[in-house]
């Protein structure tokens, strides 16, 4: 891919403004959703911790800050609240081990990154590229952005909700053609922010339908909430313009939680058990996801900065995010989707976009903005840039002779795998009455891969030769 602008360029300050902003709107509604759902977690006596969307924000900027700085400037994505530790706060939260727990939790998760990458530092990274060759690396990433389309598409159809609606769907609809128009059809400078116009477009129709319902009184057309304007608003305050986010650590230290058990030797090894296995299996996306970002810049992450930077900061980043935010963070697809859409990956944008966050979360306003963009913008959005993700896995198969047989053995069994769910379960965890460790279905679908890959170029490979001898 052609970028027009490179990992070391820095564009005007407009430019810089408006690309970072495009990262912000990319990231946003995932980081902000993740804090919202902890907050429905219920401890054992039915009590539950508030978690701040703001807070969480704020952790995902100045995480961003410190992999940036981590990886040299070098690697251009966002690094926002990850999904993937949900089960686990959920469990936390349920052993009633409060606010501490969650933070010491995170904290396991991202110490696991920095030994990782300790022992690659010394070992080396070489093992990688052997371990992952772009017939499995290729697959992995399209399984990524397929694995998350689901969510697009429900986002699309319901809104967030319950309900199916034809309705979302035109206005996700709307949105995506908006991006796609722009993307192909506009100008120059256009092309460079296709996601903030679309998104624009996207919640701007969504406001017309809701007006238009609210006179009506046709509840179909009411796809706008205004609930995070008038909980800013009213009553009208300086907190209404100007607050500071509840940091995690400082709800830890202040909030008085009935039912919160203490940090002891036993509570400590629950919450190193529940977050630790996680972090591991969390190393095949990491690796894909910066895989796939190096293919779309034309550089090899994992050779330079090097694996062990990227993990130092992904875990330190972690770390951060856990901190303030209560949230765990990782490299942002939606972030990725906007390098590729945009084709621009300057860093600067990606350190202005942190900073802005940081800046921004402050500012009550901005945040009941970015909470009333319906669910059904973002999945239109969300279909351009997760879409993309699986295209790009799909373009490292280039150089892959899918006519031999067993390159198409380990790119099915990988794409079943994954597409499937196939996921691998140990244990019981009576808390949240599911599995006590779970290796999700990337991760089994990168096993299998492996497995498949080791299997077929060890010895003879008896198909070519039978091609050989027609």
């Amino acid at each position: 891919m052609k970028l027009i602008y490179d990992v070391s360029d820095r564009p005007g300050l407009s430019k810089t403004l408006l690309f970072a902003f495009q990262q912000m709107i990319a990231i946003m509604a995932a980081t902000l959703l993740v804090p919202m759902l902890m907050s429905g977690f219920a401890m054992s006596n039915g009590n539950t911790l508030t978690f701040d969307p703001a807070a969480a924000l704020f952790g995902a900027g100045i995480g961003t800050l410190f992999y940036t700085f981590a990886t040299k400037r070098k690697s251009p994505v966002f690094l926002g609240s990850s999904f993937t530790f949900l089960g686990a706060y959920a469990a936390i939260i349920g052993m009633n081990y409060g606010y501490w727990g969650v933070i010491i939790g995170i904290g396991f998760a991202g110490l696991v990154y920095v030994v990782l990458a300790a022992i690659i530092k010394l070992a080396g990274s070489g093992w990688v590229n052997k371990l992952m060759p772009p017939v499995i690396a290729g697959p992995i990433v399209t399984i990524i952005g397929l694995s998350l389309s689901s969510t697009a598409t429900g986002w699309m159809s319901t809104n967030g909700g319950a309900d199916y609606s034809l309705v979302t769907i035109l206005v996700g609809a709307v949105t995506f053609f908006a991006i796609v128009i722009v993307s192909v059809k506009g100008s120059k400078n256009l092309r460079l922010i296709p996601f903030i116009i679309g998104v624009g477009a996207g919640y701007i129709f969504a406001l017309i339908l809701t007006l238009i319902g609210n006179a009506t009184d046709i509840a179909a057309l009411q796809i706008l909430s205004f609930d995070s304007f008038k909980a800013a608003f009213d009553p009208f305050t300086i907190q209404s313009i100007v607050d500071y986010p509840k940091f995690t650590f400082l709800q830890a230290m202040t909030d008085k939680v009935d039912g919160i058990l203490p940090i002891d030797a036993t509570a400590v090894g629950n919450i190193a058990i529940t977050f630790v296995p996680i972090a591991i299996v969390e190393l095949a996306q990491h690796i894909a996801d910066h895989k796939n970002l190096g293919s779309l810049i034309g550089k090899d992450l994992i050779k330079d900065p090097g694996l062990d930077r990227t993990l130092i900061g992904d875990g330190v980043g972690s770390i951060i995010g856990g901190f303030f935010g209560g949230a765990a963070n990782t490299t942002y697809g939606e972030s990725i989707g906007c390098v590729a859409i945009t084709k621009n990956a300057s860093v600067i944008s990606i350190i202005t976009a942190g900073i802005g966050c940081m800046i921004l979360s402050f500012f009550t306003p901005f945040v009941a903005l970015i909470n009333s963009i319906p669910k059904c913008v973002m999945g239109g959005a969300c279909v351009a840039l997760y879409g993309l993700i699986a295209v790009s896995g799909l373009s490292m198969l280039k150089d892959v002779d899918l006519g031999k047989s067993k390159n198409l053995y380990i790119v099915s069994a990988i794409l079943v795998v994954g597409i499937g769910g196939l996921s691998l379960n140990f244990g019981f965890n009576p808390i949240t009455n599911g599995p006590l460790v779970q290796v999700t279905a990337l991760a089994t679908a990168l096993i299998f891969g492996i497995i498949t890959n080791l299997i077929v170029s060890t010895g003879k490979d008896r198909s070519e030769e039978d091609e050989d001898a027609e």
